[in-house]
């Protein structure tokens, strides 16, 4: 995994420069640094965009009682989607962009769930969202041996001081 890393930060940078350097050429250096600048600021618009709808479809599923297992790994591609677009660059930026649409990120999504899922690496704990309802089950931490869903209230007493050796009505009653 270090030797990937490692490859993806050499890699990426010398085929970003060869790139800008030919789209230099192509159209000059001015209109490569602007076309760069436009993409980042367009690509921050678009994640601000891509992750306001994301959290709205997160609260939704919260509230209907589902979790948003989809949604919170789309917000970290999302997230991931930005780092990209304000790395310049050509080639990051196309890859952010493609996380942008919400299709391909949903797919990407889906996948990264499932694989994260068979090989065990995650666990996605299943909680009832939102109000708790009577009756309803749930596979959280907070059932019993039978699977039943336990709930209950408490009010904390305190239990009053009987002696207060310092209070002042004690001791002006001695006198």
């Amino acid at each position: 995994m270090l030797q990937l890393l490692l490859l993806i930060f050499i890699a990426v940078p010398i085929i970003e420069i060869t790139i800008m350097l030919q789209v230099g050429d192509a159209i000059g250096g001015w209109n490569t640094i602007l076309l760069i600048i436009a993409t980042a600021v367009i690509g921050a618009l678009l994640v601000k965009l891509q992750g306001v709808r994301n959290w709205v479809a997160m609260q939704q599923r919260m509230l209907q009682g589902q979790v948003p297992e989809l949604e919170m790994v789309g917000g970290l591609l999302i997230f991931f989607a930005g780092v990209l677009l304000i790395t310049p660059g050509f080639v990051t930026d196309i890859i952010g962009f493609a996380l942008l649409v919400t299709p391909v990120r949903h797919a990407l999504a889906g996948r990264l769930i499932g694989r994260m899922q068979a090989k065990g690496k995650a666990a996605f704990m299943r909680f009832q969202f939102g109000q708790g309802q009577p009756g309803s089950r749930s596979r959280g931490p907070a059932n019993d041996a039978n699977g039943d869903v336990i709930d209950g209230e408490y009010t904390e007493k305190r239990e009053p001081h009987a002696h207060l050796g310092d209070n002042d009505d004690t001791r002006n009653s001695k006198k």
